[in-house]
C-alpha cells in the first residue's frame, strides 16, 4: 500500500534489502589472493611504509579483489560487460591512491557502492505528478511499450490506479490493436477501477476514468492522435497510452511504435521491462533504441525516457537488472512492480538495491 502525505497519494519505497552486505566484506577482505597480505615488499618500499603510514595501490594489488567483485556482480544478475565496466571503472579510480594499512577488500566494496549509487540515482525527474500538473499542455500524454509478457498493460493499470488516488483524470488510449484480448484486458481494469474511483469520490472528488478504443486491426498512431485529441476536448489532466508488446527485431511493429511517437509527440515514453532478465535486458534495450531511432522520420528521434521494471517480488537479491538497464540507458526506474493487485507498485529504494547487489 501507499501512503498519504501532503494530500497526495505516494507509493512506498521498496523495503531495504534484508541479505547484509557484511558476508562480502569479510570475504574480500580476507581474500588469500590479497596482495597486501601475500607479496613481500622491498627493503626500501617497508621503510618508507614503516615511515610514512601510508602505501600507493596499484594494479597488482586490486586484480584479485576486483575479478572476485566482478563474479559477483553476475551472479547477482548484472549483465557480463556491464560488470566489468563498473569492475574496470573502480580500479581506474583507485589505482595510485595512497592509503594506509587497510585491506583492499573494504576499499574497493566502498568504492563499487559509490558507484552503484551514482548509476541507480536519477539524472532525470522521476516525479511524475509533478511533471503532469506543471506541464505547459494539457493532456500529458505517457506511451508504454516494451517486449512481449512483461506486465506492461498491468503496471500501466497501476499507474493509473496511482493517478486516481491523486485526483486526476486519466484517459487510457487502447493502441495495442495486435495482440487478441489486449483491449478486452484494459476494458476489465477500467471497469474495476472505476469501482475504485466511486469509493474515492468522496476523498478526492475529481478522479476520473475513461478508455479510448476502436477496436482491432487500425493504425495506433491515428487512435493515439483521437484519444489525445478527446481528453483535450474534455479536460483531462493525462493520456496513457498502451501500445502492443513487441520484440526488438519486429521490425513492421517497431515501425509502428516509431510512427506513434513521431505523430503524437509524446510528453515521456516508458519502457516496461523485467527484473529477471540479465544480458537479455540490456540486448532488449539497446535494440529497443536503436529500432525506434532507426525507424523514426524525426531529425532528432525519441529515445526511451523512464523504465518501469515488474516482478520485483520473485528475485530476490538478484537485483542486477536494475543496475544494467539504468547503466545502457542512463534514465531512471519510475517505479518497481511488486505483485498483482493494483496497490503493488513501489518507488525504488537505492541503498536498497545496493545492499542487496553487494550482499553475499
Amino acid at each position: 500500500m501507499g501512503q498519504v502525505r501532503n494530500g497526495q497519494y505516494t507509493p512506498l519505497d521498496l523495503a531495504s534489502a534484508a541479505a547484509s552486505s557484511s558476508a562480502l566484506t569479510s570475504k574480500l577482505a580476507n581474500s588469500t589472493d590479497d596482495p597486501s597480505t601475500t607479496a613481500a615488499p622491498s627493503f626500501l618500499s617497508s621503510m618508507r611504509s614503516l615511515f610514512s603510514g601510508t602505501r600507493t595501490l596499484t594494479e597488482s594489488d586490486l586484480e584479485p579483489v576486483i575479478a572476485k567483485m566482478e563474479s559477483h556482480l553476475i551472479t547477482k544478475n548484472v549483465a557480463a560487460h556491464v560488470a566489468r565496466d563498473l569492475v574496470a571503472g573502480v580500479a581506474s579510480s583507485l589505482v595510485g591512491q595512497k592509503i594506509g594499512w587497510s585491506r583492499v577488500g573494504p576499499i574497493v566494496r566502498q568504492a563499487m557502492e559509490d558507484r552503484l549509487h551514482r548509476v541507480l540515482l536519477p539524472s532525470a525527474s522521476t516525479d511524475l505528478l509533478r511533471d503532469i500538473r506543471d506541464a505547459p499542455r494539457k493532456p500529458y500524454v505517457a506511451v508504454f511499450c516494451g517486449v512481449n509478457g512483461v506486465g506492461k498493460s498491468t503496471n500501466l493499470a497501476k499507474i493509473t490506479f496511482w493517478l486516481l488516488r491523486n485526483g486526476l483524470k486519466v484517459m487510457i488510449a487502447a493502441c495495442d490493436t495486435f495482440r487478441s484480448g489486449a483491449v478486452e484486458q484494459l476494458r476489465t481494469h477500467v471497469r474495476n477501477l472505476r469501482i475504485l474511483v466511486d469509493e474515492l469520490a468522496g476523498e478526492e472528488g475529481t478522479a476520473t476514468i475513461e478508455l479510448f478504443e476502436r477496436g482491432y486491426g487500425k493504425d495506433a498512431a491515428g487512435i493515439a492522435k483521437e484519444a489525445i485529441a478527446s481528453a483535450k476536448q474534455r479536460g483531462f489532466d493525462i493520456v496513457l497510452v498502451d501500445t502492443a508488446g513487441r520484440m526488438q527485431d519486429n521490425e513492421p511493429l517497431m515501425r509502428s511504435l516509431a510512427k506513434l511517437m513521431a505523430i503524437n509527440q509524446p510528453d515521456k515514453v516508458i519502457f516496461v521491462g523485467e527484473a529477471l532478465v540479465g544480458n537479455e535486458s540490456v540486448d532488449q534495450l539497446t535494440k529497443f533504441n536503436a529500432a525506434i531511432r532507426d525507424f523514426s522520420s524525426q531529425a532528432n528521434p525519441r529515445d526511451i525516457d523512464a523504465m518501469i521494471l515488474t516482478k520485483f517480488d520473485v528475485i530476490a537479491d538478484k537485483v542486477g537488472a536494475a543496475i544494467s538497464m539504468t547503466y545502457i540507458t542512463k534514465k531512471p526506474i519510475l517505479f518497481v512492480g511488486t505483485g498483482q493487485t493494483y496497490t503493488d507498485l513501489k518507488r525504488i529504494n537505492v541503498s536498497a538495491v545496493v545492499d542487496a547487489l553487494l550482499s553475499e
